[in-house]
């Protein structure tokens, strides 16, 4: 079954806890937390003391997506929190391997996330050092975004290639993903969404989840 992995950037900061909590309660997988730079992307989120704070009020594990400049230096001080996955993205190292293996070493699952602009077949040369692949379905820097419809086509190849070399490599999508779009990216392939306004903006959040998974 597909695995979700509602995205803080939605949530309300002034009642974060208040917002896990539900999360939690909504029967989520994974919470993804998206780090921003400020240089990779043009948005700034928040950093390890938040993300660290944030793994002491909920039981959900934590997937944290370095969207930053030099991700090799944010490795250590994340994988203290221990994330169930510490994901960066392909443009932004010039050792993807190296960083997939280290991230491993700081006892952590790697992802390597490609934008959508980016091709994937970097993963032909990797893949014995990855744990997931993200696919990104919008320009990461910012929520609410409309979903591209050209990811399916990079989750298909990526879902073929997987299945062909045997591998037990995740694929995850990020961006635009809701009720209409969660159908079309499961069927290419998919095992894990993310979703951040979709489930945050819901009335009822478990129903939300629900609703992606179905």
């Amino acid at each position: 079954m597909v695995k979700i992995a509602p995205s803080i950037l939605s949530a309300d900061f002034n009642n974060l806890e208040r917002d896990l909590k539900t999360i939690e309660q909504a029967g989520a997988d994974l919470l993804h937390l998206d780090v921003m730079d400020g240089h990779f992307v043009p948005n700034i989120t928040f950093g390890y003391p938040v993300v660290k704070n944030i793994g002491k009020i909920t039981a959900v594990p934590l997937d944290v997506h370095l969207m930053v400049e030099s991700p090799e230096d944010y490795v250590e001080p994340f994988s203290r929190i221990k994330p169930a996955f510490i994901t960066f993205q392909a443009e932004a190292t010039i050792h993807p391997e190296r960083l997939c293996r280290s991230i491993r070493e700081a006892g952590c699952k790697a992802g390597i996330s490609f934008n959508p602009g980016t091709p994937w077949e970097t993963l032909r040369y990797i893949f014995d050092a990855v744990d997931m692949v993200l696919v990104m379905s919008v320009n990461p820097g910012f929520g609410g975004q409309k979903f591209i419809p050209t990811a399916l086509e990079k989750i298909t190849a990526i879902r073929s290639f997987i299945d062909q070399c045997g591998k037990k490599i995740l694929i995850q999508v990020d961006g635009g993903v809701n009720a209409e779009t969660a159908k079309a990216v499961r069927e290419a392939g998919a095992d894990i969404l993310v979703a951040g306004s979709f489930v945050f903006e819901a009335e009822d959040r478990g129903a939300a989840v629900r609703m992606l998974r179905e």
